[in-house]
């Protein structure tokens, strides 16, 4: 993260820091919808995850006041790229897959996403894929937690602008003006992606060292990344954990080399 300073807007203004992902965007009109969208609401960055879109006069006309958005998004070969120095990864899905697949398209609405923003200082970064597919499913997986816009059965799907408005808006809306009167608000949470990424590692490794079998640690690994997606532990507590798993890793070993002495 760059260490700039959160975008506040004139009603009560963000705590986290937003920033707005488009993912292979095609439409050059969307590109500038969704910067204009960006300003709208208050988010900091644009970032363009290999696009298709030409971002030539279509996408200025559309932008308006986002145009200094536009102009400065940041470009990324990769989702992963993008999004390294992320605490809180959020993308979008109007697609509801099989029984087995569950955990990859888990999601919260756009309102419990707003609630999450507004008790959290990091960054965030919302997560839109292109027209025509939407995320992949290893995009979906590099997700920490997926929100879903409810909509028509026959007829689901939106615009990636107008799924933009919807999220964005649900998250400047859940900031709402700060009351004098009012007892004091919950403790913020400070988000932490590094810490966060640096335990999903360690879990991993440790699964793999343990004999927990192989074809079950990615779905293990997601659980874990939406588990905190909906939580967002703190970093006191994501270093409890990571020190409960310290604990665990050297028990291991020890008993590996107590096995190796017996023999």
């Amino acid at each position: 993260m760059d260490g700039a300073t959160p975008v506040r807007g004139g009603g009560g203004g963000l705590t986290a820091r937003v920033e707005v992902v488009l993912v292979r965007p095609k439409e050059d009109g969307n590109v500038g919808a969704v910067a204009r969208l960006a300003r709208n609401f208050g988010a900091s960055r644009l970032v363009l995850v290999a696009p298709r879109a030409r971002l030539g006069s279509e996408a200025r006309r559309r932008a308006m006041g986002g145009l200094a958005l536009l102009a400065s998004a940041r470009r990324a070969a990769t989702l992963a790229e993008a999004v390294a120095e992320v605490d809180l990864v959020v993308g979008t899905t109007d697609l509801s897959l099989g029984r087995s697949n569950s955990y990859l398209r888990r999601s919260i609405g756009p309102e419990r996403l707003g609630e999450l923003v507004r008790a959290s200082v990091g960054t965030v970064a919302i997560v839109l894929g292109p027209e025509d597919n939407g995320l992949s499913r290893e995009e979906l997986a590099r997700c920490d937690l997926l929100v879903h816009i409810p909509a028509r059965r026959e007829f689901p799907t939106l615009n990636v602008s107008h799924a933009a408005a919807v999220v964005l808006y649900a998250v400047h809306r859940a900031q709402g003006p700060a009351d004098p009167e009012s007892t004091p608000a919950p403790e913020v949470t400070e988000l932490n992606g590094r810490e966060k990424e640096l335990f999903l590692e360690r879990l991993g490794a440790l699964a793999a060292a343990s004999g927990y079998p192989a074809h079950k640690r990615r779905g293990l690994i997601l659980q874990f990344r939406r588990l905190f997606g909906r939580a967002t532990p703190t970093e006191a507590e994501l270093r409890m954990m990571l020190g409960l798993l310290g604990s665990l890793e050297r028990a291991h070993t020890r008993g590996r080399t107590h096995e190796r002495r017996q023999r």
